[in-house]
């Protein structure tokens, strides 16, 4: 079968990058999709189940620290086009041990477009769209977006890490002409989220009548973005965006930690058939993040100005999407949150 684009995706069993290649693979069928991933915790091929017989997916177990394999896939699969979304991505994890950040966030990525460099001989009809956060940023006060222009000002492990990555993928677009496109995106949330994240842990918890843990006051203010509009701006930009630009993706709307767990305390106490208030009696202030920015809010003005893109639903409709899809799929997060689901997907899922 003859493809016209052999995108190679990374991070694809992730949170963010199954719903991508979920979305290329069905909207695309002309097009080969090739997810690589090296299958950390937070990555799980069953996020992909729907798609894994497809005849325009294949996956690759691989690191992107790994040249040897890098070259082996871009060569065999004739890779056209890079997605590249593979990162360390906790911040809590890149404090207390920050040099895989530096290892996958940086030197993964230079591997990256080294590989494409190489590979690509002309920069025709080739794009190399780095995915990235509004974290390299930094933190706003009480006014003001993050704009595309706005001066990187990275506080934390991983987003100094995610910070040196963008400079070098800009780097090797000013310097060998590669056909670069970025996109750095607020919070996402929605389904197959890790249960070591805001919303997903707080959701787990409330089922479990566990302690909600919230930092500080829970005041700091985050801009949350659904995960399939995500998707869909990551497809637009890819598709339409403009070569050497970087596009800022954001919700739309912004909330403080704590406005949000209430919210979702409320929303659970109804869907459980609980008495309303008895999830708030569950939070718990806990000893502030080191570093913890007070608020990220994104102007998203580019991506509509452009390329016509604004989320598709309201952060309410959203979050209760993602609570029923949880309350559905507790099998999963049983699976994800287990000690023994390392063996369990290495026995399931590797080498099929």
């Amino acid at each position: 079968m003859s493809f016209s684009k052999h995108i190679l995706v990374t991070g694809g069993a992730g949170f963010i990058g199954s719903h991508l290649v979920r979305r290329l693979v069905k909207n695309y069928p002309n097009y080969l999709i090739v997810n690589l991933d090296k299958l950390t915790y937070a990555g799980n091929l069953e996020n992909l189940n729907d798609v894994a017989s497809a005849p325009n997916y294949r996956f690759e177990r691989a690191d992107i620290c790994d040249t040897a394999a890098l070259q082996r896939i871009f060569s065999e699969y004739q890779i056209t086009d890079v997605i590249h979304l593979a990162a360390e991505s906790h911040v809590d994890r890149s404090i207390e041990g920050p040099m895989e950040f530096v290892l996958t966030n940086v030197v993964g990525t230079v591997n990256l477009l080294e590989a494409a460099k190489n590979h690509w001989n002309d920069s025709a009809n080739h794009v190399f769209h780095h995915v990235s956060t509004d974290e390299v940023y930094g933190s706003l006060g009480d006014t003001g977006l993050f704009e595309e222009s706005t001066a990187y000002d990275p506080r934390s492990p991983y987003s100094a890490s995610k910070a040196s990555s963008d400079h070098f993928v800009r780097a090797y677009y000013h310097t060998y002409g590669l056909p670069i496109k970025m996109s750095n995106c607020s919070n996402n949330y929605g389904s197959h989220h890790f249960p070591e994240k805001l919303i997903p842990l707080m959701i787990h918890n409330i089922i479990e009548n566990k302690p909600l843990p919230i930092y500080g006051k829970g005041d700091n203010i985050r801009d949350w973005l659904w995960v399939e509009d995500h998707a869909s701006a990551i497809d637009a930009i890819f598709h339409n965006g403009r070569i050497g630009e970087s596009y800022n993706v954001g919700g739309l709307n912004e909330w403080t930690n704590i406005e949000l767990v209430r919210f979702l305390c409320r929303l659970l106490d109804q869907k459980l058939d609980r008495t309303p208030g008895s999830a708030e009696t569950l939070i718990t202030y806990v000893t502030d993040r080191a570093g913890h920015d007070k608020r990220y809010a994104i102007d998203a003005s580019k991506l509509e100005t452009e390329l016509g893109w604004k989320p598709s639903i309201t952060f309410e409709e959203g979050l209760e999407r993602t609570v029923d899809w949880y309350l559905a799929n507790q099998d999963w997060v049983e699976k994800v949150t287990s000690g023994a689901y390392q063996a369990y997907y290495e026995k399931m899922y590797i080498g099929r």
